[in-house]
């Protein structure tokens, strides 16, 4: 019992993939669909989705006839290619859109932002989700945090900070908590956790309270979900 707790952790993002329907983030294609409308996504426009995974968000840009390709440590399409938030391998000022979906808790905003900013025409639009948080985000195992996109998240305003200070003029903010509630309400229908692991003892309770805590805190709105469009 506790090897598949190993596995799970060991790769959470596949083990999400099996466990969610459609992109790993609240809300999956719908959430990505009204993100695309507020950032103007339409035939020709050129989508930049960075941190694209398995390219479900890639699919729904070229459903519109955009021009869309994908950057991730681990392409999981041939649509994308190798390259990080961070240091994207596209040239300067030749992308419309840069989608981010729960990728930039994950890694250096600043930095990140600044790429966006570097790729993007004069004209381009940014638009990003992410996992906000208030106060302390409960103590979780490193690998638990990472899949559920804990690690750096920031509070809603600091992540807004964040993308003005980077250059950027914000058009709008939307919350999507209810979209949050449904994605951990689907992964608990799935998965008889509770009962798996109260068979592994000590360990098991142990990885329960961290599960009860997170919860919790989606329930009293402590944990959240975000979403921003700007614009250069």
């Amino acid at each position: 019992m506790e090897g598949l707790l190993d596995a799970a952790l060991a790769d959470p993002w596949a083990t999400m993939d099996r466990l969610v329907d459609g992109p790993l983030h609240p809300g999956g294609r719908e959430a990505t669909e009204r993100l695309l409308d507020r950032a103007g996504v339409e035939s020709g426009t050129r989508v930049l989705d960075v941190g694209c995974g398995a390219g479900h968000a890639l699919e729904l840009a070229r459903d519109r006839d955009a021009r869309a390709r994908g950057v991730d440590p681990e392409p999981g399409t041939d649509r994308a290619v190798r390259g990080t938030a961070t240091a994207l391998p596209v040239r300067t000022d030749s992308v419309d859109v840069v989608l981010t979906e729960c990728v930039l808790c994950l890694t250096d905003v600043e930095r990140a932002l600044a790429e966006a900013d570097r790729v993007l025409t004069p004209s381009g639009r940014l638009a990003l989700s992410d996992i906000v948080v208030a106060g302390e985000a409960p103590q979780i195992p490193e690998r638990a945090a990472q899949v559920l996109c804990l690690t750096g998240a920031r509070s809603r305003d600091r992540l807004v900070a964040s993308v003005a200070d980077a250059g950027f003029r914000v058009g709008s903010v939307a919350d999507h908590h209810e979209d949050l509630l449904a994605m951990r309400d689907e992964v608990a229908s799935k998965v008889d956790y509770e009962r798996l692991l109260g068979l592994m003892g000590e360990r098991g309770r142990r990885v329960q309270d961290a599960i009860d805590g997170v919860e919790a805190a989606v329930e009293e709105g402590r944990i959240g979900y975000v979403s921003v469009v700007a614009t250069r």
